[in-house]
């Protein structure tokens, strides 16, 4: 690569930050908090220059999995006097509803709306000693040191320029990465078949409110979920047979969708707040975790179907690993790059296995022979639900829960199947001796 996107130092550059992170979201926020609290210098950049920006495309859900980073970083108390909720889910089948006791040890996650939570968490970050919060700027270019990446080059949409030299570039700038473009890091991206509309409403409210509800209506879908100040937000997500019906009038569409639902929620007498927001194309893309001097987080680094509400637990669960495996190389007690490597290798082991089941199931396929058994079951049994549960949270990788679960759904399918073969035949010795 050459030209402006590709600017070269000398080997004897001296670094103003040991992190420059082009992205002041969730996953970049959690990740400049750590690592300044470690003691490292961070450059935190954010294209936007109002510090109340936050994401409008998002569920909003925060997956229970990632609650123990809102912990450490201060900010769960602060969320609940925002108004944040703490919540499970419960997902509608035709076998029947999926739903955790409320005595149920799967944690409960968190629903705040990013209106709230991402100037929070911005502003956490900015009061943070050792962070500097840079609004407005744009990445544009990466500086090398050979092939090691040694900074950025950031743009004021006036076209005013600033270097960065740094340790680490952490691209934490979402699906669209214009890190990851710079960097020429491998990149995959697997094609959606649902697409997503979705607008908050404030009405009655939900049956087991506050916890969220998901239909599963294979192979479309849909959720309520309530937050906070009273407000629920509807989406819808069907294949794309239906963009049509959407696209020609997307509020009646999405209102009549939802009030279509089995035990539908009550839309209807709802009144909707705001603004809808709609996403046609939103393919899952992977990118490589680190490169030499850089490292992604969040959707920067793994962009996944919002269906399943992982995207703001990940992203805050990747910009602490990413905090924990490089901390000590940046203030020089390890080599960058081993602590690069034990970073991917986190990052991995935490979500390849839930990336690769929700990616197979991005298609719009229809249920395949193994989810239709754990879902018709999970249904009926609770301690299937628990570890249903567990999973959908991200508690557990889908091996864990699958080598639980398959066993126990074999026993129950045997038992269902000798009593209906036993009820046949009751019913044909009734008749005979009729």
């Amino acid at each position: 690569m050459s030209g402006p996107e590709r600017l070269r130092e000398t080997p004897s550059a001296i670094c103003d930050y040991d992190a420059a992170i082009v992205g002041a979201s969730l996953a970049g926020c959690t990740a400049a908090i750590l690592l300044a609290r470690a003691g490292a210098r961070v450059a935190l950049v954010e294209q936007r220059p109002d510090a109340a920006a936050f994401k409008r495309i998002c569920s909003h859900f925060i997956q229970s999995s990632a609650v123990p980073t809102l912990e450490r970083l201060g900010l769960l108390g602060a969320i609940e006097e925002a108004g944040g909720l703490r919540v499970h889910a419960r997902a509608w089948t035709r076998w029947g509803w999926i739903e955790a006791s409320t005595e149920s040890c799967v944690p409960r996650g968190v629903n705040l709306r990013r209106e709230l939570l991402d100037p929070m968490i911005r502003r956490k970050a900015a009061e943070t000693p050792g962070v500097e919060l840079i609004l407005g700027h744009t990445a544009h270019a990466l500086i090398h040191d050979g092939d090691d990446i040694r900074g950025v080059e950031v743009r004021e949409r006036g076209g005013r320029s600033r270097r960065l030299r740094a340790r680490l570039v952490v691209g934490a700038d979402g699906r669209g990465s214009r890190v990851a473009k710079l960097a020429w890091v491998a990149t995959r991206t697997i094609d959606h078949g649902r697409f997503f509309y979705a607008a908050y409403f404030e009405g009655p409210s939900l049956v087991g409110a506050p916890d969220g509800s998901a239909w599963f209506l294979d192979p479309d879908w849909a959720a309520a979920l309530p937050t906070d100040n009273g407000l629920t937000l509807y989406a819808a997500m069907p294949t794309k047979k239906r963009q049509d019906e959407f696209r020609r009038d997307p509020i009646p569409a999405l209102v009549s969708y939802v009030a279509a639902l089995p035990d539908a929620p009550p839309i209807l007498a709802s009144r909707m707040v705001g603004r809808a927001v709609a996403k046609i194309d939103i393919p899952n893309v992977v990118h490589a975790p680190t490169a030499p001097g850089l490292a992604l987080v969040g959707d920067a680094a793994l962009a996944t179907d919002p269906l399943w509400a992982v995207g703001c637990g990940w992203a805050l669960q990747s910009g602490e690993w990413l905090a924990d495996s490089v901390a000590r190389a940046l203030l020089g007690a390890e080599p960058l790059q081993r602590a690069l490597q034990r970073y991917s290798r986190r990052h991995s082991r935490g979500l390849d296995g839930h990336a690769a089941m929700i990616h197979d199931y991005t298609t719009g396929r229809k249920f395949n022979a193994i989810e239709r058994a754990l879902f018709s079951c999970a249904a009926r049994d609770e301690r299937l639900t628990l570890t249903f549960t567990a999973m959908a949270t991200r508690n557990i990788t889908p091996t864990r829960a699958l080598t639980a679960a398959l066993p126990r759904v074999a026993t129950l399918s045997a038992r269902e199947s000798i009593a209906r073969r036993v009820g046949i035949r009751s019913r044909r010795t009734h008749v005979e001796n009729i």
